[in-house]
């Protein structure tokens, strides 16, 4: 393992992270605010340690493996996370802990929206800017951006590429360098961030929301700038505008760039992950404005309508937003929107959970061993579409989705142990390992009644939901440090 050249990439890595802190700078001027110091520091304590970190082996060269690109991914998570959270510590107008700043910070670069902070809506500009910039830097990730815009690394890209993007289709590629595919979907993730934007503004939000509440729904994020989230603006338009883009950001982005290439929606109606993603949206929205209607939830069908299909797609995107305090519905809708945060996004996409594909995969597989049982010297081949999936790749999925289903429940059960209620522990970990936000029971608002060691654990949660799981674990594998 190159020890010198993944300090140096960190290095390189926290500077350019440190221009993320000038936008909010430049907000809180306009504002003529004060929050402007506590960017000031940390942003020349970011340059000075990377700095620190970068200039005594700048001259180290060497072509990264894959298991060095594990260990750059997960490092800069986590440094970036404490680098997040020094703006937050350091206004003291906000008055919370380093814990509560770290949970804020990786809640936001996970895309997660889980949030331990009340009053937003009296908080200075600057610091709501930087809540919904974090989440738009985490969307597609940030190592993958700084493989985009800074080829000065010297580094392999693919092998942080496979390390950010883990999953079944990991390795197909949109253009056939890695720094091309990078720079193509960050040109998409932007282009659909500017039109959400000015859809957002003329639906009716003013342009420092519609730029704030873009960042977080193409990031399938959830951050608002209001306590009260969509529901602050009461109005239908916004509404629309957020269930579209929801939906967008919860697809594949390679998609997204094949129908832009072959300019025909075709693309999106040939994929068999979308076509099991939109049918899964459907059926969650339908049985949702269902049951919201058919038991007096609400009695006008248009409002159910309205609430059911946008939490539908909210939930199982795992953006969170919410227009009104869905957790307090009965049990069986908030329950199944939980439960199809597990599978609602697309692999390639913002969202978080175990993904379509996965899901699509392993209901595959059922059917083909009950056919195996029918009939027992047939060969049944699983397929995407018309293409065969590999066995290798059925394996991996059973053994992810294994590995998802044990790690849940043993924090739910130590959260438990810890003394929550069954509700919130569920929902909790639910909420963060699928990047998702807004819980149940203690959690429907936020998180901040949690103790310091939940805020952690939970933390280690959204984390293992950001890399999917394995990106995470085969860190404390002692065969992954053995030489």
């Amino acid at each position: 393992m190159y020890r010198t050249v993944i300090i140096k990439i960190t290095g390189q890595l926290l500077m350019f992270f440190s221009v993320a802190l000038l936008p909010p700078i430049l907000v809180d001027l306009i504002y003529h605010e004060n929050a402007g110091d506590a960017f000031y520091i940390s942003e020349l304590l970011l340059i000075a340690v990377g700095f620190m970190l970068y200039f005594p082996f700048r001259k180290q060269r060497a072509d990264l493996r894959l298991r060095d690109g594990f260990v750059v991914v997960v490092l800069f998570w986590l440094v970036t996370g404490v680098a997040g959270a020094a703006p937050l510590v350091l206004y003291q107008s906000l008055h919370i802990s380093f814990t509560d700043a770290m949970f804020e910070s990786i809640s936001g670069l996970t895309t997660t929206g889980a949030t331990v902070l009340t009053g937003l809506d009296a908080m200075p500009h600057g610091i709501l800017f930087y809540r919904q910039e974090l989440q738009w830097l985490g969307g597609m990730g940030i190592v993958v951006l700084a493989v985009a815009v800074m080829p000065m690394l010297g580094i392999g890209g693919m092998q942080l590429y496979r390390a950010e993007t883990p999953g079944p289709v990991k390795d197909s590629k949109v253009t056939p360098r890695i720094a091309e595919s990078a720079k193509v979907l960050w040109y998409i993730y932007l282009g659909l961030t500017i039109i959400c934007a000015f859809c957002y503004w003329l639906a009716g939000m003013n342009v420092f929301d519609a730029i704030g509440h873009s960042f977080s729904t193409i990031s399938n994020g959830g951050y608002s700038t209001h306590d009260s989230s969509m529901e602050y603006f009461k109005n239908h338009d916004v509404e629309i505008v957020a269930i579209v883009f929801m939906f967008l950001g919860g697809m594949n982005f390679s998609l997204h760039f094949a129908a832009l290439r072959m300019k025909s929606i075709k693309a999106y109606l040939r994929d068999a992950e979308f076509k099991f993603y939109a049918a899964t949206m459907f059926i969650i929205s339908f049985f949702s404005v269902y049951y919201l209607y058919t038991h007096h939830v609400f009695n006008s069908f248009a409002v159910a309508m309205r609430e059911g299909v946008f939490h539908a797609v909210s939930i199982a995107s795992t953006s969170g937003f919410v227009i009104s305090n869905y957790a307090s519905w009965p049990a069986f809708v908030p329950v199944m929107l939980i439960l199809a945060s597990f599978f609602g996004s697309s692999a390639g996409s913002t969202g978080g959970g175990i993904k379509s594909i996965r899901a699509l995969l392993l209901i595959k597989q059922s059917q083909r061993e009950i056919l195996r049982l029918i009939h027992p010297n047939a060969q049944v081949v699983v397929k995407l579409g018309k293409q065969p999936v590999d066995n290798a790749v059925i394996d991996g999925v059973w053994g992810f989705f294994a590995a998802y289903v044990a790690l849940f429940v043993i924090m739910m059960m130590i959260l438990m142990f810890n003394g929550l209620d069954q509700v919130t522990a569920f929902s909790a970990v639910a909420a963060t390992m699928n990047n998702m936000g807004p819980g149940m029971g203690e959690v429907s608002a936020n998180y901040a009644s949690l103790s310091d060691f939940d805020k952690w654990l939970l933390c280690f949660s959204m984390l293992l939901g950001r890399l999917e799981i394995f990106s995470l674990l085969v860190l404390f594998t002692p065969a992954f440090w053995r030489k």
